[in-house]
């Protein structure tokens, strides 16, 4: 069986995968100091919380925060015995090279969401993940990340005004009734919520533009169906695309190893 880990700046996300479908998939916070034996108490009591009895042969690790992969090497070593395959080093294959300026460093999760939308609906898209950062990848025809466009995340933007202002309260993001507030937390979710509508529109128009054709919009993240009530945003929307391309990332290993 196959551990497919997706850490996140905010969130990890650990998922099982039977080569067929996710037989579990839990979330907690990311936290650096976690050791690797925290990290099993923790996998194993939901493990056998849900009975789900199998034996963990493979893992794959896509982590934007480089601070936890230390430990998570240490569980894969000392409770899986195995290698992990740790998305952006120089072991760990991709289904196709990017294509951006020379040193630059890619976000691997960028590079996860890539191959989990080419091999899901081919070339010419612009995958939209609403997490931490608001991020727009661009996946050319052959299915190579050519770069893409990052953006301050919602929450992140609600929390900014929040911690900015002193009269501002914090607030959920939701729909609003109306486009005018008529008080301050409706003026607050308005501004937010259309403000995102207009940029992942504008962004997604100019980025067509820019590529000259016509190309396919993918959203993913958990605020991507808020937004997808407003107007038709988005041509499809997988909730769990980065476990996705974590296990197309890991099959091209295996193939090619």
């Amino acid at each position: 069986m196959l551990l497919a880990i997706d850490c996140g700046n905010t969130n990890t996300v650990f998922s099982i995968w039977d080569d067929e479908q996710f037989v579990g998939t839990w979330r907690t916070s990311t936290e650096w100091q976690r050791t690797a034996d925290q990290y099993y108490v923790w996998l194993s009591t939901l493990m056998r919380f849900q009975n789900i009895q199998v034996k963990i042969t493979d893992v794959i690790v896509s982590s934007t925060v480089p601070r936890v992969v230390f430990n998570l090497r240490v569980l894969c070593d000392r409770y899986f015995d195995c290698r992990p395959y740790v998305v952006g080093k120089a072991d760990c294959l991709l289904p196709k090279l990017p294509r951006v300026d020379v040193g630059t460093q890619i976000g691997p999760d960028r590079l996860v969401n890539t191959a989990g939308a080419y091999d899901l609906w081919g070339g010419d898209l612009v995958v939209v993940d609403f997490g931490t950062a608001t991020t727009f990848d661009v996946v050319d025809h052959d299915g190579a990340y050519i770069g893409g466009v990052i953006a301050p995340g919602v929450n992140l933007s609600l929390e900014a005004l929040h911690s900015a202002a002193a009269a501002l309260p914090h607030v959920d993001i939701s729909k609003p009734q109306s486009v005018v507030g008529t008080n301050t937390v409706a003026c607050m979710q308005s501004g937010v919520f259309w403000g995102y509508v207009g940029l992942v529109r504008e962004i997604c128009a100019r980025i067509k533009a820019e590529r000259d054709r016509d190309m396919r919009v993918i959203s993913t993240g958990g605020l991507a169906p808020l937004f997808q009530q407003a107007e038709r945003l988005f041509d499809d929307y997988k909730e769990d695309l980065t476990m996705h391309g974590l296990t197309v990332i890991h099959r091209f290993n295996k193939e090619n190893n």
